[in-house]
C-alpha cells in the first residue's frame, strides 16, 4: 500500500494581507490560560461540619447555608467560619434580615470596628449607609477597589447587608487579588515582590466631594505607603495589593513608568476568571477579606433604589 501523501498547505494569494492575532494594549498579558489556585500552596482541604458551603466562581466567592448570623457565634464556629473566608475570601449568606446591632455583633467576631469620617453614617457610628435612588449623588459604585487603603492599617474586612434592592442589577462584584499576583508574567512578579505604593484618598473621593470639603481629612489621612505585594497575614500567600482608587504611584519610578506599570496592575481586578458577582436579595450578607480582594458595586439599576448597609473591621499594617 502506497504512503499516504501529507496534504499540501495553502497558498496564500500574492496580495493577502499580514494576519496578526488580535492584541489588547497589555500585548495580550490577559488572553490565555489562567492559573487558578483557590488556596495557598500545602493548604490542607477540610470538609465543614457546622455549614453547608456552595461554591460561587472557581477561586472566590461561596455561599454559606444552615447559618442563622443574629445570634452569638460559639468559638468553633467562628472558627470555621474564619477558614472558609481564608479559603474562599468573601462568603454570602442569604436571607439573613439583621438588625444594624446584630451586623455589628456578628463582625465583631473578627475585632474591633472602624469608622470613616468620609461615608455618611446610618444608625450607629460605625454603620455606613448607602442608599442611592433617582436624583441622588453619585455613590461608591462603577470602580475597582480595596477598603482604605490610604489608612496606615486598611479595614481586614467588611459585612455589607442589603436592606433594599431593586428589581434588577445592583450586584457586586469581588476579585481575588491572590490569582491576579499568580497569573502576571514573570518579569513583572519580579518588578514588583519588594515594591512599595503610595495610596492617597484624595483620588477616590474627589468625585463625590469638593476640595474644600476633603481639605480638613488631610492631616488624618496624609498619603501613606503599601507594599505593591502582600502576604496575607494568615495563610502567608502573595496578594496584589494595589487599586485604581487609592494607589497612586510606584516608589522609585519615574511619573511615566509609575502609570505604565500601574495600569498593567489594575487590570488584573478586571479579569473574569478572577471573580465572583453576586445576585442580591434584601436581607442577603457578605462578609469579604478586605486583605484579599478587590470589589465593584455596578451601578446598572436605573432610577430604582438600593440601600446598604456595610460595618468595617480594623486591620493590620500591610508587610
Amino acid at each position: 500500500m502506497a504512503n499516504p501523501t501529507a496534504p499540501t498547505a495553502p497558498t496564500a494569494p500574492v496580495d493577502s494581507p499580514t494576519l496578526r492575532p488580535h492584541r489588547i494594549p497589555a500585548d495580550g498579558l490577559y488572553e490565555g490560560h489562567r492559573i487558578l489556585r483557590r488556596t495557598p500552596g500545602g493548604w490542607t482541604d477540610r470538609p465543614y461540619e457546622l455549614f453547608e458551603v456552595v461554591p460561587q466562581a472557581a477561586t472566590i466567592g461561596a455561599e454559606i447555608r444552615g447559618l442563622d448570623l443574629s445570634g452569638p457565634l460559639p468559638e468553633k464556629l467562628r472558627a470555621e467560619l474564619n477558614r472558609a473566608l481564608l479559603e474562599w475570601k468573601v462568603l454570602f449568606f442569604r436571607g439573613q434580615h439583621l438588625a444594624s446591632d446584630a451586623q455589628r455583633e456578628f463582625a465583631r467576631n473578627w475585632g474591633e470596628l472602624e469608622t470613616n469620617p468620609l461615608l455618611a453614617r446610618g444608625d450607629a457610628k460605625d454603620v455606613v449607609r448607602f442608599d442611592k435612588a433617582d436624583g441622588a449623588v453619585p455613590t461608591f459604585e462603577n470602580v475597582w477597589h480595596t477598603d482604605v487603603t490610604f489608612r496606615e492599617r486598611p479595614a481586614m474586612g467588611a459585612v455589607l447587608q442589603l436592606r433594599e434592592v431593586p428589581p434588577a442589577g445592583g450586584d457586586t462584584m469581588w476579585a481575588d487579588m491572590a490569582a491576579a499576583y499568580d497569573n502576571l508574567p514573570e518579569k513583572i512578579r519580579a518588578r514588583i515582590n519588594k515594591a512599595r505604593a503610595v495610596h492617597d484618598y484624595l483620588p477616590g473621593f474627589a468625585r463625590f466631594y469638593s476640595a474644600a470639603q476633603l481639605a480638613p481629612f488631610q492631616g488624618e489621612f496624609p498619603p501613606v505607603e503599601h507594599p505593591v505585594v502582600r502576604r496575607h497575614p494568615e495563610t502567608g500567600r502573595r496578594m496584589l495589593f494595589v487599586n485604581a482608587s487609592f494607589t497612586t504611584r510606584i516608589v522609585g519610578l519615574t511619573e511615566a513608568e509609575s502609570d505604565r506599570l500601574l495600569r498593567v496592575l489594575f487590570q488584573q481586578a478586571q479579569v473574569p476568571e478572577f471573580q465572583v458577582r453576586w445576585k442580591w436579595r434584601a436581607g442577603d450578607v457578605a462578609f469579604w477579606d478586605n486583605r484579599a480582594t478587590q470589589h465593584y458595586a455596578v451601578n446598572d439599576y436605573g432610577t430604582h433604589r438600593r440601600v446598604a448597609e456595610r460595618v468595617a473591621i480594623a486591620g493590620d499594617r500591610p508587610h
